[in-house]
């Protein structure tokens, strides 16, 4: 089958969260499959010189913007065998210094910016030589491609245009004014400023792109089955859920997958000592290691960490409260993170000052991956107390990596960890910790029976820490899901 995906962001070439991982993971695992892929991403500052591999591409794109005409130019790259990734280089709205936010306000411009985006996706799905079959766009900033290419590309050749359009978190929606219809093309006011197709449900001078995403794609994912049932049954539709449930015929969720070759406790060379379910007393090496990069005293505790984006959605207040708690309760701290608010920076800046010498305590404030790897493979536990959370990775890293997850049952986190009291599954399959209750009441009763275990009953925690390692969170199948979705659509 012959696929085009688009993202605004690609690993390893550009990321913030999620999004980066599960679409850089999804296009290699389908040409290895066998599959011919294509993945389009903007050429943001930096990644020529990073990727020296990526090469320019005789073929300048030149397309109308309002009242304008804005080029861009091709670059690729072919990191594997039947994948091709295609760079959009357009210095004025992709050269800057991070990819959607100055100072912690998102970009004036980001409208405009992906709508120019997703002017050129559509664009090379038309006109690539090998003629994609299916389109698979993600989030809001490509949400509005199914559109042009229903109502407009569809009109000069593109006679079957099918596409898949993956909802990875619906807090953001692209929520904008008239002008960017203006900018696409999409002039019909009264036509599209309808409740039907890309009027905002509740601002009704504003256009939704990802609204204008559901209703015109051929079939909606969702990046775990559990968020599927929540953006339709909760407020986490964030105002579209009335439009969820119009499109709920073709809406499913597919659990995103993580990429073991590059997140393998065996085959990583980032971590000291490399280790296996067989070889698992070797884990302890990183932690020793851990504990001497971060002046950790050592003692017989064990280490509990949070890695990941320090945000709201991943339930900050329980964050703290789980260092307070873990500190009280004979266990070590470590916590790497990033703000992209600077008042939650200057919060955690004042945390890291007041456990500055405390022996069992390090806050990092920032991002390394190579630091990541080192306090997953080092610790023994893992916190992600999320208020919400479409899928997450951070939880499947934990377990590939033996680090028993201590998570809250929502979203991806519900479908992929398992509690080891209560999951009504065998003991082999439980593999973590959960709780419900956005609260501290919640996250200290999970905390308290993991670390309980640790103490108590070291040989069955060491035998929950393999039972995370045995789990399959690989994109075999949710790889095949996808081609299950493409030929579904592709057919109709």
């Amino acid at each position: 089958m012959k696929i085009l995906l688009a993202s605004s962001e690609v690993h390893p070439y550009s990321k913030t969260g999620g999004l980066a991982d599960m679409v850089g993971a999804l296009g290699k695992a389908l040409a290895q499959a066998g599959h011919r892929v294509g993945i389009v991403t903007p050429l943001y500052r930096g990644i020529a010189e990073r990727f020296p591999e990526i090469r320019r591409v005789d073929w300048t794109i030149d397309l109308p913007l309002g009242g304008r005409r804005a080029q861009a130019q091709l670059w690729a790259a072919e990191p594997i065998k039947g994948l091709t990734i295609y760079f959009i280089q357009q210095p004025a709205y992709y050269d800057r210094a991070s990819l959607y936010q100055e100072n912690g306000a998102d970009f004036w411009d980001n409208g405009e910016r992906f709508i120019f985006f997703s002017k050129c996706v559509a664009h090379l799905a038309r006109y690539l030589p090998w003629q994609p079959e299916v389109v698979h766009v993600n989030d809001w900033q490509t949400a509005l491609v199914p559109v042009l290419l229903y109502e407009i590309y569809q009109h000069l050749g593109m006679t079957h245009p099918r596409v898949c359009f993956t909802l990875h978190n619906m807090q953001h929606q692209g929520v904008t004014r008239e002008h960017i219809l203006r900018a696409t093309g999409l002039n019909r006011h009264a036509y599209f400023f309808h409740q039907d197709r890309l009027q905002d449900n509740f601002n009704h001078s504003a256009i939704n792109l990802m609204k204008g995403g559901i209703v015109y794609s051929n079939f909606i994912t969702t990046v775990s089955p559990q968020y599927r049932g929540e953006i339709l049954h909760s407020s986490q539709s964030y105002g579209l859920g009335h439009t969820l449930h119009v499109h709920q015929g073709k809406l499913g969720g597919i659990l995103n997958g993580l990429d073991y070759e590059v997140w393998n406790p065996e085959t990583d060379n980032h971590i000291p000592r490399k280790y296996s379910i067989n070889t698992l007393d070797d884990k302890f090496a990183n932690k020793a290691a851990l504990r001497n990069r971060f002046w950790l005293r050592d003692v017989l505790r064990p280490i509990v960490c949070y890695v990941g984006r320090l945000d709201h959605q991943k339930g900050l207040p329980l964050v703290t409260h789980a260092i307070h708690y873990c500190l009280q309760h004979g266990c070590q701290f470590v916590l790497l993170g990033t703000a992209a608010d600077a008042r939650i920076t200057n919060q955690f800046h004042d945390l890291k000052r007041h456990y500055n010498d405390n022996p069992d305590c390090h806050i990092e404030i920032g991002f390394n991956e190579d630091l990541s790897r080192l306090i997953y493979a080092g610790s023994e536990m893992i916190i992600v107390p999320s208020l919400f959370e479409p899928c997450g990775l951070t939880q499947m890293i934990g377990l590939k990596y033996g680090t028993v997850p201590v998570v809250r049952a929502t979203g991806g986190l519900a479908d992929t960890v398992f509690d080891a009291d209560h999951a009504p599954l065998p003991y082999g399959e439980r593999n973590g910790y959960t709780f419900n209750d956005f609260n501290h009441a919640g996250i200290e009763s999970a905390l308290h029976r993991a670390i309980g275990l640790w103490y108590s009953y070291p040989n069955h925690f060491r035998e929950l820490m393999q039972n995370g390692m045995r789990c399959d969170y690989s994109w075999n199948n949710p790889g095949g899901h996808y081609l299950g979705v493409y030929d579904l659509i592709r057919d109709k």
